[in-house]
């Protein structure tokens, strides 16, 4: 009892300070209202006359974003920019603005959740170095940190059910190479030691007292799901052991607890929701599957533990329902909202206020506030008022056999207004590579077609979503099969006459910025020029610098990428920096100096690479950048360079 009354007396000293700060707040809101419509009326007669929309326009932080409720549904919390960073604004519901309750400075804040109807905890890194800090923040209050210890990366897990003052984290902090599990005090950051992550531990499955039940284990290559038998001691036993490309990914416990819900391609090529039985320890049904794709996500029931609904992605992001109720609130959703992508990303406990976000092609959407019993939708935001979705492009799908006969899906995008013959082409590989293109709007994609450039992007062998059967034919085909599947794509629409042999450029991050690399090096007659953005020059050594916390998955991805010392010649034919002297196209490169994931020696290489040679390379180095330019004046900088570089390379 102590306890809740030192949370009272918090809220109640908090909420005088919430109110003092709305007068400046409120003048805040005043000017950026100003400038936003000043900005949405110049914008207009811009694209009105026909003449190019402001490139900031496309990449500048969004109104709005990441709307998320409040559990008991007294307060929106929203993202919003404040001096060019993401700051939290909080919003009563049933009131049209919401006010600032953080003012960082440094770096966009990345996320943040809701603990109870007062208390919200978000994370934020430092120059992009994606060791993520938590933070703790009471309405009206001030923020501190959870999770101080430098050079440490803290994931948020989750909240405990029965209580509203503790979550779940993990962190790396005993071995930066393992997360172990705690459950933290948002009031004071007093933690407590739930799991020691006994090596390649990951995914926590919690019943709902908030005891660690079930987890999944890999040693690089054979991946298990374990059940915990001994918290004392630490003792775990195996349900259930499968070779990594065959995965139970557990999402959440039934309300029994006797079985978990899972998405799972185990004895079969798609990924399927299943339930798994703990006493039988095997799958005991089939929820749902689709013939086409894989399912990728679950969602929960906040009052129940049972599955709302299942998301998958054919050629736009599609859902499965298994709650009868929330599946007619969809379809009335949909009524309302046509021609669009509707999703629910946040809702109170008792799921009668939801919060609804849309998205098309040709619009970043909006947040809406949908409370189900009175059927009442009210408009929150639209996320880019400024751009008008009458000027921009519509993305079609777009589909392509190989020469050895395999299907390939992705999407292009056509420059409004323009005949479809004789265009330059901009083709622009996805990163990861075990991800995938996605129907939906995409401002660079939109940036580019305004500029006059067809874009091109294919879901090549090796992305995910397609089965497993498609994503191991990626297996150790970096620089061959799967750059063949971009090089054939792009000979088709050549072939067609709708592309310009002669106007060809390539753009891509992360593995897409490798691609980049590997289509100059290795099909240098292709394309007119590049543009790498965080990308892999040297398989050596990328993964000779990987994070310490991806080293449990090594074994894993020497088979799909291929092992340094057995694949050497391998690595020696595929890595772009060993055939710098065969690249004759103009090639510009950016790269954050703190990027974890492809460390800056990749981009330096390949610079240095073309320099010795004489080969016209521009090179973009931001020192407080990770992988990718968050900060928005570092992104304009980035696009600015890139629309000077293709203009200049891409005339005929």
């Amino acid at each position: 009892m102590s306890v809740l009354r030192k949370i009272g007396s918090v809220i109640l000293l908090s909420m005088s300070v919430f109110s003092a700060m709305g007068q400046v707040n409120d003048e805040v809101n005043k000017k950026r209202k100003e400038a936003l419509e000043k900005k949405e009326r110049q914008s207009r007669e811009r694209m009105e006359a026909g003449k190019l929309i402001p490139l900031e326009d496309f990449f500048r932080n969004a109104e709005r974003e990441s709307y998320q409720i409040s559990p008991k549904g007294s307060y929106l919390a929203y993202l919003a920019p404040i001096n060019g960073r993401m700051n939290i604004h909080l919003q009563e519901v049933g009131e049209k603005e919401g006010k600032s309750i953080t003012d960082v400075s440094d770096r966009d804040i990345a996320s943040f959740w809701w603990v109870n109807e007062n208390v919200l905890v978000y994370s934020k890194d430092t120059g992009g170095d994606e060791n993520y800090v938590l933070y703790s923040l009471v309405i009206g209050g001030k923020p501190f940190e959870l999770t101080p210890a430098k050079g440490v990366r803290a994931n948020y897990i989750g909240r405990v059910e029965n209580s509203d003052s503790e979550i779940l984290i993990e962190t790396n902090e005993r071995d930066p190479a393992q997360f172990d599990l705690y459950l933290i005090s948002v009031n004071d950051g007093s933690k407590k030691l739930l799991a020691k992550n006994p090596g390649g531990f990951s995914n926590w499955i919690m019943n709902k007292e908030g005891q660690v039940v079930l987890a999944l284990k890999t040693d690089g290559v054979n991946s298990s799901l374990m059940r915990l038998v001994n918290s004392e001691f630490n003792k775990w036993e195996s349900l259930v052991t499968t070779n990594f490309k065959e995965s139970i990914t557990p999402f959440f416990l039934s309300e029994s607890g006797n079985t978990v819900y899972c998405i799972s391609n185990s004895g079969r090529d798609k990924s399927a929701v299943v339930e798994f039985d703990l006493a039988m320890k095997n799958e005991k049904k089939v929820l749902f599957e689709h013939p086409q794709v894989d399912i990728d996500y679950l969602v929960k029931s906040k009052s129940s533990h049972s599955i709302l609904y299942a998301s998958y992605n054919v050629d736009k992001r599609e859902f499965q329902f298994f709650n009868e109720k929330l599946g007619g609130v969809y379809t009335k959703l949909k009524e309302l909202l046509p021609g669009q992508v509707v999703q629910m990303v946040s809702m109170t406990n008792d799921e009668n206020t939801i919060v609804v976000r849309t998205y098309s092609d040709i619009s970043l959407g909006g947040y809406y506030l949908y409370k189900v019993d009175s059927n009442e939708l009210v408009n929150l935001c639209e996320n880019s008022p400024w751009l008008s979705s009458k000027f921009m492009s519509k993305m079609e799908t777009f589909n392509f056999t190989t020469k050895d006969g395999v299907q390939l899906n992705g999407y292009i995008t056509y420059p409004a207004g323009k005949e479809r013959k004789g265009l330059p082409l901009v083709v622009n590989p996805h990163g990861g590579p075990w991800a995938r293109d996605e129907w939906g709007f995409n401002p660079e994609v939109q940036f580019l077609a305004n500029r006059g450039y067809a874009v091109l992007q294919v879901n090549f062998r090796g992305s995910t979503g397609y089965g497993r059967k498609f994503w191991e034919l990626g297996f150790k085909q970096w620089g061959l099969k799967m750059q063949d599947d971009i090089t054939e794509s792009v000979q088709s629409l050549i072939n067609a006459g709708t592309v310009d042999a002669k106007r060809v450029a390539i753009y891509g991050a992360s593995y897409g910025g490798y691609a980049t690399l590997a289509g100059l090096a290795f099909t240098p007659e292709l394309y007119r020029c590049g543009i790498d953005y965080v990308g892999v020059s040297n398989l050596f050594t990328f993964m000779e610098t990987i994070p310490p916390y991806w080293t449990p998955y090594l074994d894993m991805m020497y088979e799909m990428v291929g092992d340094p010392k057995k694949d050497a010649l391998l690595f020696e034919k595929t890595s772009p920096v060993f055939h710098a002297d065969a690249i004759q196209a103009p090639l510009f490169i950016a790269q954050g100096a703190m990027d974890p994931r492809v460390n800056v020696k990749e981009s330096d290489q390949i610079v240095e690479a073309m320099r010795a040679r004489g080969v016209q390379v521009e090179y973009m180095l931001e020192p407080d950048e990770g992988h990718g330019f968050a900060n928005e004046e570092n992104r304009f900088k980035f696009y600015r360079a890139m629309e000077t570089f293709l203009a200049k390379n891409m005339t005929r």
